[in-house]
């Protein structure tokens, strides 16, 4: 055994909002009768930092409507990580056998990915590295769309964080993306009925990582962390695909209450730092939680909300509508000086 310790979101997806069709060429769309999805493009390296998406990138495509647009080829995640290693090691020998034993005596992307989580999670009092690899590995071959979202969520770092210089440095470093797939491990035990197992793993990635997810909480793919630490995801709790989170944010409820108690997060979602998002409210498709925010009522797709208790940017009954994709612009910004007449 290669160095013997190394999704799943709500299954009703809301449609994103129907744009007038604008220029495809650099858009990316996923064509799924069902979920009708937009995938969002990929900005080039030289510019991804700064890079904000015009909104409108998000149409949905309608068979027959026009030619569909050529997909573009997307990265092999697994070999990125492994050349990446193999180049590093060349760079840094110090590293060498490190890599060796977390990365290139694997064969595949999910052993790897096992491995790696168990030698973070490992602990005497609870789990050895060894279980935990067993645990995780199993998990990963019965469910393929774990390893799918893994690959999906690193993307999404690699579009999004222009601190990230390459998959291998998310893979082992970015503890944001590793707590989450530790989650879905989690979640997958959760669904299961093994919920004292599943509750053990999030003890450990809560004590590790610094994050708290619940193992009910439904997470959907190419879901970005930044930074992470603090991060409390409650039970109840979905978040859609392609959704950016800082650090310090809260998904919770509002008090002791049981049930459908927490938060739904709309697709392509920027929640900013220190931000709290609170009962059985929905934030809608392409929404933007200002930093600091305590959001306690429905947000409408595509617009932005601000302050303690947060309201919409603009008037609530006509809220300024972004005209940027927020989760991949990344920014904390655009329309601030619109929310007061007094923003220092």
């Amino acid at each position: 055994m290669a160095a013997c310790v190394e999704t799943s979101r709500t299954d009703a997806r809301q449609a994103p909002l129907e744009m007038e069709t604008p220029p495809i060429s650099s858009c990316d769309y996923d064509y799924d009768q069902q979920s009708k999805i937009a995938r969002f493009c990929r900005p080039s390296p030289c510019n991804r930092a700064s890079m904000e998406i015009p909104i409108s990138c998000r149409t949905v495509m309608k068979p027959g409507s026009r030619r569909f647009p050529e997909i573009p080829a997307r990265d092999n995640v697994w070999e990125k990580i492994r050349e990446e290693a193999k180049m590093t090691s060349g760079q840094e020998p110090i590293l060498s056998n490190y890599y060796q034993t977390v990365i290139l005596s694997h064969d595949s992307f999910s052993s790897a990915l096992a491995n790696n989580l168990a030698l973070r999670l490992g602990s005497s009092m609870s789990f050895s590295s060894a279980a935990l690899y067993d645990l995780f590995k199993g998990v990963l071959a019965e469910d393929k769309g774990i390893v799918e979202s893994a690959e999906e969520d690193m993307r999404a770092v690699m579009e999004r964080d222009p601190a990230c210089t390459g998959y291998l440095q998310c893979f082992l470093n970015f503890k944001g993306f590793l707590a989450c797939q530790a989650h879905r491990v989690a979640h997958r035990l959760w669904s299961q009925g093994r919920r004292t197992l599943a509750q053990v793993v999030q003890s450990r990635v809560s004590e590790v990582f610094a994050m708290d997810i619940h193992p009910g909480a439904r997470i959907g793919r190419g879901v970005f962390f930044d930074h992470a630490t603090g991060v409390v995801i409650g039970e109840a709790a979905v978040v859609g695909d392609g959704v950016s989170i800082l650090h310090k944010v809260t998904l919770g409820g509002t008090g002791k209450a049981t049930g459908d108690r927490h938060p739904k997060i709309g697709d392509g979602v920027l929640i900013e730092v220190g931000t709290s998002v609170l009962g059985n409210i929905r934030v809608g498709e392409g929404a933007k939680i200002r930093a600091g925010s305590v959001v306690l009522k429905e947000v409408p797709p595509s617009s932005s909300a601000a302050g303690n208790p947060a309201r919409l940017v603009g008037e609530e009954d006509n809220p300024v509508m972004l005209n940027r994709i927020p989760n991949l612009s990344m920014d904390h910004k655009w329309h601030v000086a619109e929310w007061s007449d007094y923003v220092i």
